[in-house]
């Protein structure tokens, strides 16, 4: 639904699955310091909340899901994710428990295809799943934190940032994103998720085996990279745009944004073999690679934390 901060004088909506939040409020880059400084605050209320609530809640969780969440602390957040049973993400979810229900933000859109699966899981368990459509989800640079919905007109007077700032700093901190940097066909490795959102050493849920697979015996065919467009283009590639190795295709854009001291940069997935030194093309201009996901993820290697500066 249409945030009423979108009312705020000079607001922009943003486009596609965020066209219900502003994508800035007239001043990018003052936007972008100010989050960075923790002076502002970002309207991602479009993204949609579910509320699990119920005793069996975690254990029944951590059953389903990629991240160990049987002993997670009231107030703690955490990522998880809800994989297919070849290993491929469906959902990704941000969520805390409040003591009484876990609370998990997710996409736009796709709130209501995780709680019918979830519903189909419940068994004889004591768990219940609904939506949460009257709470809304706020952001600073480093955390989330959800607001009754009502609550929303009440931020009106707080310094705002739009979502084109808090977009250019998660692709900085080499953050995937559901649906940008990810496809029908993304496994966690591929994007950097092992570890943020996919516990390696807890039990069974659907989707292990290709995990752990990959992990111990081979490669992800794609690895996210983190790239540094041309500054003297005045465009900046697309969505799905495609990334070009010697004349070939090797993979697509997922992100792209203006950032206030990096200039134009981006988030791509490429073919694992591409080598980590080569110039590109994405989207017709000119980008060079850093690794995120490196050539040589699985195996038990582990993604050094300084190639990951993730936000959280």
């Amino acid at each position: 639904m249409r945030s009423p901060l979108l009312d705020l004088p000079g607001a922009v909506a943003a486009d596609g699955p965020d066209s219900d939040v502003a994508a800035h409020y007239g001043d990018l880059f003052a936007e972008q310091r100010a989050l960075t400084k923790g002076e502002a605050i970002v309207d991602r209320s479009n993204r949609e909340v579910i509320r699990i609530s119920g005793a069996d809640r975690l254990k029944w969780l951590n059953d389903l899901t990629s991240q160990k969440l049987d002993m997670l602390k009231p107030g703690e957040w955490t990522q998880t994710l809800d994989l297919d049973l070849q290993g491929r993400v469906l959902h990704h979810l941000t969520l805390v428990d409040d003591g009484e229900s876990v609370l998990a933000h997710v996409e736009p859109g796709t709130a209501q295809s995780l709680i019918d699966y979830l519903d189909r899981m419940r068994f004889m368990l004591r768990v219940e799943v609904s939506r949460a459509d009257d709470l809304a989800v706020l952001s600073t640079a480093t955390e989330d934190f959800l607001v009754p919905r009502a609550e929303l007109p009440e931020h009106l007077e707080r310094p705002m940032a739009g979502l084109w700032a808090y977009e250019a700093l998660r692709i900085e901190a080499h953050r995937p994103r559901l649906g940008f940097e990810t496809d029908h066909k993304t496994i966690p490795h591929e994007v950097g998720w092992v570890g943020t959102a996919v516990h390696l050493s807890k039990g069974c849920y659907r989707g292990q085996e290709t995990v752990a697979r990959v992990h111990n015996l081979g490669h992800p065919p794609r690895r996210l990279v983190f790239l540094h467009l041309d500054g003297s283009v005045d465009t900046l590639p697309v969505h799905g745009a495609p990334v070009i190795f010697e004349s070939q295709e090797v993979g697509v854009v997922g992100s792209a944004a203006r950032h206030h001291e990096l200039g134009p940069i981006a988030l791509a997935v490429i073919k694992r073999t591409v080598p980590v030194d080569a110039p590109l093309l994405a989207g017709g201009v000119a980008a060079a690679q850093e690794v995120v996901v490196p050539p040589d993820a699985g195996r038990n290697v582990s993604i050094d934390p300084s190639l990951r500066r993730r936000l959280r």
